[in-house]
C-alpha cells in the first residue's frame, strides 16, 4: 500500500498531472532559461508544501507531476506556480526591469487526476523528447 500524507483531519493522496505552455506557444524553454524554469518551480512548490513528483520542461510548454495538499485548489496552485513563475523568469532568466504586465505562460492548463497510474504518468513526463520524434 503506498504512504498517505496527513494533515490535522485528513489522510490524502491527490496527484496531478499539469500541463500549462507558454503564450502563443512560443518555443522560449531553451538553455539556462529550461534549467532556470524548473529551479523556480521546484522553489515555488516547496514554498506552498506541495511536491513535485516529476517535471518536464519541451520548448513550448510544462508537464509537472504535483502532489498538491486538499487544503489548496489546483486552480489556484496552478495559478500561484504560473503568476509567480513568470514574474521570477522575466527578473532572473530574461533581464527584464519592467514590475507590471509581465506574462510568460498562456492563460489556462490542462489538469488530470493521476490515480493509480501514477508510474505510467511518471514515465510519460520523463520521456517527453522520445515520444516528440
Amino acid at each position: 500500500m503506498k504512504e498517505w500524507k496527513s494533515l490535522s483531519h485528513v489522510r490524502w493522496e491527490c496527484k496531478y498531472h499539469i500541463v500549462f505552455v507558454t503564450k502563443y506557444r512560443h518555443k522560449t524553454i531553451y538553455g539556462k532559461i529550461r534549467k532556470g524554469i524548473g529551479g523556480i518551480i521546484r522553489d515555488l512548490c516547496k514554498q506552498k508544501e506541495i511536491e513535485l513528483l516529476e517535471g518536464h520542461a519541451m520548448s513550448d510548454h510544462i508537464h509537472l507531476c504535483l502532489s498538491i495538499p486538499p487544503k489548496f485548489s489546483v486552480s489556484n496552485t496552478v495559478g500561484f506556480i504560473k503568476g509567480k513563475s513568470a514574474i521570477r523568469i522575466h527578473r532572473e532568466l530574461l533581464g527584464t526591469k519592467r514590475m507590471t504586465g509581465l506574462s510568460f505562460w498562456a492563460t489556462g492548463y490542462c489538469a488530470s487526476t493521476v490515480g493509480l497510474d501514477e508510474d505510467t504518468i511518471r514515465k510519460y513526463i520523463k520521456d517527453q523528447n522520445k515520444s516528440n520524434n
